[in-house]
């Protein structure tokens, strides 16, 4: 399988680690008027998310790749930023916006570089994280008000 399909892969890896964690960070530590709201929909995004980390470390295994696992390499490697410190409930949803944006991104490159390589399962997968991603992104733009 192709070099550059697995790099990516591990890119979108250590991306969703990191989204994990901020989402993560969001439902601890959430305040104000919409906490309950919000506190339950961050563990929704976490759940989700440790789900799709599996799903891609065991689809990068599958093609022959080897799966980043360590927190420096994810940190090293992400496009995502972590987030510490923030409870804040807009600015919270802003960055579930933001993160979903690169990880849907990146889905969107993955997902090219499988057409090329005839890999119809990642390619699948890809779509299939990009369609409950950009969901997810409409109904919080959407609570922003946008």
């Amino acid at each position: 399988m192709s070099e550059k399909l697995i790099t990516e892969l591990n890119q979108l890896l250590s991306d969703f680690h990191i989204y994990y964690q901020n989402t993560r960070g969001a439902h601890w530590n959430i305040k104000g008027p919409r906490f309950f709201e919000l506190h339950a929909k961050f563990e929704e995004l976490y759940t989700e998310a440790l789900a799709n980390i599996d799903e891609i470390a065991e689809r990068i295994l599958t093609i022959g790749g080897r799966p980043h696992h360590a927190l420096e390499t994810y940190l090293e490697h992400s496009n995502i930023k972590s987030v510490k410190d923030e409870s804040n409930d807009e600015a919270l949803v802003k960055m579930i916006v933001d993160n979903l944006s690169t990880l849907i991104a990146q889905e969107n490159k993955v997902k090219e570089l499988a057409v090329e390589a005839d890999d119809n399962e990642t390619e699948d997968m890809m779509i299939g994280l990009v369609n409950a991603q950009e969901k997810t992104q409409w109904m919080f733009n959407s609570w922003l008000g946008k």
